[in-house]
């Protein structure tokens, strides 16, 4: 069978043998002679088994043509778009470009649920912002966030920590960024006269931060500028509300304070080497002051006419921080003669060694100028107001604290404050 042959078989709408059976026979073929057929039929019949053998029998051929079909069509599909693949992933944008198909870089919304915290640094710009937002999955795109920067030139964004979420429209992320309010930090208030482990106690509480972190780095007061001469960090914190970042560390949230109390004492002219001197006194006042702002500069006076005058401050308050007893100002005869308290100001000449807690301004203001006065004692005469008596003699002294001893008496409620 030539190659033609075969095809026309398998498209041939009917097998070869179909047309030419007996019908196709003619008579003048009729007149063979009997030893021409008995010749022929001995050809055939020796042969017959082994061609048996070797050919089956023919019967009805099938129609293959429709699976020859399928299958060059899948080959022609299949190349189809593997080529189309390779120009979307070689000419993606330039086919985008051409269809006006554009690839959306902005999520919609207020975000997916996911918090995510965000910190703009100081000297950061718009594009760095941009950046970190994309970085941290809270917007698609740089592009989205940065465009709008560009729109309008006179937005804002405050250095500081910010919980957004992931996957925000960049207009909903720069709203939470534009409000101050927004920051993440942790607010801690020292108040005035504090001593330095309640200090620190506080601070460890507001910042989460463990108070062992904080009791490590207290050990080495010079670390954070401090005076050699300070026995502790005790009078160097500044006493207010702070808001501090996430991810500080203990010394790093001292030093804040420790750098608040030096920049109020340089707004006020005082010199570095008078910084120990001006808080020691300023521990003092604040710490034998009452509610009454008006009597610091005046108890100021008292100490400083003291010293001018050659006495001793006899203050029970620094008696009673150098026993440990933080909570009050009330000593014993044998505390007040025990001159190996250094802080004992009836037994040593001069201010005690160091601060007897944290000043404020206010009690700062009264060491750098303390009130004019003659007044060498005072003695506080109501203990739940605050109420003092300045005097500059003995004998005027011993009149006020006798009144003092009679305020005491007067009631359990009154008696309670002078235990």
């Amino acid at each position: 069978m030539t190659e033609n042959d075969a095809w026309d078989d398998i498209f041939r709408s009917q097998p070869a043998a179909d047309s030419a059976g007996p019908a196709a026979s003619t008579t003048a073929d009729a007149p063979t002679s009997r030893r021409a057929a008995r010749e022929s039929e001995g050809r055939r019949g020796r042969g017959s088994d082994r061609d048996a053998r070797r050919t089956p029998p023919e019967g009805p051929r099938r129609r293959r043509w429709p699976w020859v079909l399928l299958g060059v069509l899948s080959l022609v599909l299949g190349i189809g778009a593997a080529g189309a693949a390779y120009v979307w992933i070689t000419y993606e944008q330039q086919v985008r470009d051409v269809l006006g198909w554009e690839l959306p870089n902005d999520y919609e919304g207020s975000g997916n649920g996911t918090e995510v915290t965000v910190v703009v640094r100081p000297g950061d710009i718009g594009e760095d912002v941009a950046r970190t937002l994309q970085r941290e999955g809270v917007t698609m795109s740089f592009t989205a966030f940065y465009d709008l920067l560009l729109a309008d030139p006179s937005i804002v964004l405050f250095p500081g920590t910010y919980l957004l979420q992931g996957e925000m429209s960049a207009q909903a992320a720069l709203d939470v960024l534009r409000d101050p309010a927004n920051r993440v930090t942790s607010s801690v208030t020292i108040p005035e006269g504090t001593t330095i482990l309640d200090a620190l106690g506080l601070l460890a509480l507001g910042t989460e931060i463990p108070f062992a972190e904080f009791e490590a780095a207290a050990v080495d007061p010079t670390a954070f500028g401090i005076p050699a001469e300070a026995p502790s960090l005790e009078g160097y914190l500044f006493p207010a509300t702070y808001e501090f970042e996430p991810g500080l560390t203990a010394p790093q949230v001292i030093q804040v304070l420790v750098d608040e109390m030096f920049a109020r004492l340089d707004a006020r002219g005082v010199a570095v080497e008078d910084r120990h001197r001006i808080l020691t006194m300023a521990g003092l006042v604040q710490r034998e002051a009452g509610p009454n702002t008006d009597d610091f500069g005046k108890i100021a006076r008292v100490f400083y006419n003291r010293l001018e005058g050659g006495w001793r401050l006899e203050s029970d308050a620094t008696v009673a921080y150098g026993t440990g007893n933080f909570s009050t100002v009330w000593t014993t005869d044998a505390e007040r003669a025990d001159a190996s308290n250094p802080y004992n100001t009836y037994a040593n000449d001069g201010l005690p060694i160091g601060p007897i807690g944290l000043p404020g301004e206010v009690a700062i203001d009264a060491a750098i100028s303390p009130t004019d006065g003659p007044w060498f004692f005072f003695v506080p005469t109501n203990l739940q107001t605050g109420e003092t008596v300045f005097s500059e003699t003995v004998d005027q002294h011993e009149a006020a604290v006798e009144v003092l001893r009679q305020w005491c008496r007067a009631s359990e409620e009154n008696a309670a404050y002078c235990e």
